[in-house]
């Protein structure tokens, strides 16, 4: 009977009824970005000049590589933007379920990447431009279409090229991810981990303009442990990806992008890096890379060498220091005189006392040798 007088009624009023309904399922959408400033996001490991505003829009320089993220955690919900690459060939993309900070020895976030790739970039087995989405970073998901790995592939090739505008529509739930590109979903993933965390927009070489961008949240669903990101702990980085802005610096010493290196064959305190800031009570992390071959590299934390954490191949126990070029994280806190270091993960230095440790003073990095580094992050201290 009902379905009867459904059929019954008037085009127009059947139409306008369809239109109610659609409008009413689009409830509760929220600006994600406000088209005026970056209220709301948070610079993770870039400059000033990689994201600016104008006429409604977000825009992306492509320099250095790095991320701008959502001042807080989002778990299910429903994200939509239009993007634009300026130039062909452009890379980047949008991390969901982000940690609060860059992986180590990486300049990207542990997450879940939905890719914003310019066609001109070209399509292989192993990646397309028309919104893959894969974990990055330790970050896990099964592929719904894979093609072996853990990255999804689109079922279709809808993205335009540059410079046209296109939709995106990113629906997170419960560990579920689907994209749909210019009006249809094209790609999907399931059973990702972590499924709680930051949104993030990704700076990658690409000239990127974003509008609309506007979300939803859906109900929360059941999180097990492990399935949260790593909420913010306060860090703000030091390096630019640029520049030496904030640094004083010695003959030797270059920046190469996310990282940067010290290219002398033999260093010393006349070749430090100095931080124009000084430091008392402060958490760290830094990652350096190392080989067989790293001279000896001193990080004191203020400046003085009763504050320094020695790095090299030998400079801990057991297989404790990734070797082989390969990159380590340095995390810890120095309070008042004792510090507490964390390396790799594992705890190293656990409250040891600094004898003559000076009350507060600049980083200074002091090189023996040629060496790369990256991801120098501090945070303040909470009071005791």
């Amino acid at each position: 009977m009902c379905f009867h007088k459904i059929r019954s009624l008037p085009l127009g009023l059947a139409l306008m009824m369809s239109v109610a309904a659609v409008a009413a399922e689009e409830d509760g959408f929220r600006p994600l970005f406000n088209g005026k400033d970056l209220s709301g996001w948070v610079p993770v490991n870039t400059a000033p000049s990689t994201w600016s505003v104008r006429d409604g829009m977000l825009i992306c320089s492509g320099k250095p590589i790095g991320e701008l993220r959502t001042d807080r955690m989002y778990q299910n919900f429903i994200m939509e933007v239009e993007w634009r690459h300026m130039k062909p060939r452009g890379n980047a993309g949008i991390f969901v379920w982000a940690d609060d900070i860059t992986a180590r020895g990486q300049p990207f976030h542990r997450s879940i990447e939905v890719q914003v790739l310019e066609n001109a970039y070209g399509n292989t087995r192993g990646y397309t431009t028309h919104g893959d989405i894969f974990p990055i970073h330790g970050a896990k998901m099964t592929p719904i279409n894979g093609r072996g790995g853990s990255r999804a592939f689109p079922t279709e090739n809808r993205s335009k090229p540059s410079p046209n505008w296109n939709h995106y529509r990113i629906v997170c739930n419960d560990g579920n991810i689907s994209l749909a590109v210019n009006g249809k979903v094209v790609t999907q993933g399931r059973e990702a981990s972590p499924r709680k965390g930051y949104i993030c927009i990704e700076s990658e070489g690409g000239v990127v303009h974003y509008r609309n961008m506007r979300i939803k949240e859906l109900p929360l669903t059941p999180l097990k442990s492990g399935q949260v990101a790593i909420a913010d702990r306060g860090y703000r980085c030091l390096y630019t990806g640029v520049d030496f802005s904030g640094w004083r610096t010695a003959d030797g010493w270059r920046s190469h992008d996310w990282q940067f290196r010290f290219h002398g064959e033999s260093g010393g305190a006349d070749k430090a890096l100095v931080s124009e800031e000084s430091f008392g009570d402060f958490g760290f992390i830094f990652d350096v890379a190392i080989s067989e071959k790293t001279k000896p590299l001193e990080f004191r934390l203020r400046g003085d060498a009763a504050s320094t954490i020695r790095v090299a191949p030998d400079s801990f126990k057991g297989d404790l220091v990734l070797k082989g070029r390969n990159w380590n994280r340095f995390e810890g806190e120095l309070r008042g005189d004792r510090l507490t270091l964390s390396l790799n993960g594992r705890k190293v230095i656990d409250g040891d006392e600094l004898k003559g440790v000076a009350a507060k003073g600049p980083i200074r990095i002091v090189p023996g040798g040629s060496v790369s580094m990256a991801n120098v992050y501090v945070r303040p201290l909470a009071k005791r």
